[in-house]
């Protein structure tokens, strides 16, 4: 997909190809790059998982915990953040939230216990909870309702590329230098990113709905009216289910690529890495392309899409997970299917939040969204993921007879515990889809409510 085709057709677009470019490419180029960044550095404690573990003689448990923690400060801090990107300058925030977030993400490869890896982690969250509303906001006010799926599905390739630069550096790195210049590696980008980042102009709020402040402004909605919309909760509950299965793959998969495939860490980082990189850049792209063609043929068509899409990726999930040593490239092909598919999530359905809230609202309603996605969803991903696992373990190792948990009984845990995945997938598609059933209504309310104001 072209980037100069985001632009065809808005009025937003200046008529100089030079200030086009400049106006909405440049932009959402360098927040694309944040957010690769952004997902690079959350998704490094899952593929150094395994060295860590090892080092610091953790349970899966503990492992899981390093991503809930993160969870559930990012989810809280996130909508007090939320609310400064609706009135505050974005880029001031962003910029902060960058520096924070990579300075403790380097600290973690100082730590010297378990709990000063909980510390960076915890770190990392307060700087990383600013990017996603900060970010949709603004590229919210640069692309119009008929490009905007495709710029919020390109914005969110972060999720899968930054996931696959971090498995496939981290492991090979920590394998050949140590997980700790791994971590510090993680961080570096930062320093060319936030001079960047200061380059931008900053859009006023609501202009791509080219409504001016000066002749119309905005009408500021209450955050009890945003909560009144019935497909919001449904988007939200659609959040807790694709983020459960989102950070359960991100903490645990390069470890089940190792233990249920017999992979190094740095084959499976890159294995990982195969899977992120593929299925989320096939999966996110093409459902942004397709989100703004079959709105213009159905106004529930983003999420009806993503329904259907996400339902029948389970029983690939299923296999994937399933199949044993000497099935590995079958495995792969099965899991990079149904994460392509999660990451058709994206473009469908934050666009879809864009059309029923307010310009106004979208960085608080966004923030919203996350922290109760989070709190209710992500953060027992990773947890109980862990957990299932490690009680899986004890039972394979009662099994065979053996006092201690091996390393063998571990393997079969960790299969066991992620079967939860597929099955959340299923429950995520009828989310979806009673999604579906209502926002028509309110999109035309939010449209009645833009002309009234």
């Amino acid at each position: 997909m072209s980037l100069a085709a985001l632009c065809t057709g808005s009025r937003v677009c200046a008529s100089v190809d030079t200030m086009r470019r400049e106006g909405l490419v440049l932009p959402l180029l360098i927040l694309v790059a944040i957010n690769i960044l952004n997902f690079y550095d959350r998704n490094v404690s899952g593929a150094l998982a395994e060295p860590m573990r090892k080092e610091f003689h953790l349970s899966d448990t503990q492992i899981g915990l390093l991503g809930s923690v993160f969870i559930w400060l990012y989810a809280i801090v996130g909508v007090p953040l939320g609310k400064v990107a609706d009135v505050w300058s974005r880029k001031k925030l962003l910029a902060y939230g960058i520096l924070i977030w990579s300075a403790l993400t380097a600290y973690a490869g100082f730590a010297t216990s378990y709990s000063g890896l909980v510390v960076s982690r915890l770190g990392v969250a307060v700087g990383e909870a600013v990017a996603a509303p900060t970010a949709t906001s603004w590229l919210g006010d640069l692309f119009p309702p008929s490009k905007r799926s495709r710029a919020l599905a390109f914005f969110m390739l972060g999720v899968p590329v930054g996931g696959a630069l971090s498995y496939f550096f981290s492991g090979p790195i920590a394998q050949a230098y140590g997980w700790r210049t791994a971590m510090v590696i993680a961080a570096a980008p930062a320093i060319l990113l936030v001079p960047m980042l200061f380059l931008l102009y900053e859009p006023e709020r609501g202009a791509s709905e080219m409504r001016h402040a000066s002749s119309q402004p905005q009408t500021r909605a209450s955050m009890w009216t945003v909560l009144r919309i019935p497909t919001l909760w449904w988007i939200i509950a659609s959040g807790v289910f694709v983020n459960f299965n989102m950070y359960a793959i991100g903490q645990f998969l390069p470890a089940f690529m190792s233990r249920i495939h017999g992979f190094t860490l740095a084959q499976s980082g890159v294995s990982t890495g195969v899977i992120y990189l593929v299925g989320g850049v096939a999966g996110g792209l093409s459902a942004g392309y397709w989100g703004d063609k079959v709105l213009l043929r159905r106004k529930d068509g983003r999420l009806l899409s993503a329904a259907i899409i996400i339902g029948l990726s389970a029983p690939f999930a299923f296999a994937g997970i399933l199949l044993p040593k000497g099935w590995t490239l079958a495995a792969i092909a099965m899991l990079t299917v149904s994460y392509g598919a999660l990451n058709c999530y994206y473009g469908l359905v934050y666009s879809s939040i864009q059309d029923i809230v307010p310009p106004s609202m979208r960085g608080t309603t966004m923030a919203l969204y996350f922290m109760l996605m989070y709190l209710c969803g992500a953060s027992f991903g990773p947890y109980l993921t862990g957990h299932m696992s490690d009680r899986m373990a004890r039972r394979a190792a009662d099994a065979a007879g053996s006092p201690v948990i091996t390393e063998a009984a571990k393997a079969v845990g960790l299969q066991q515990a992620m079967v939860m995945i597929p099955i959340l997938a299923v429950c995520l598609a009828l989310v979806l889809w009673a999604g579906s059933r209502t926002i028509i209504k309110d999109m035309r309310r939010q449209e009645q409510a833009a002309a009234a104001g």
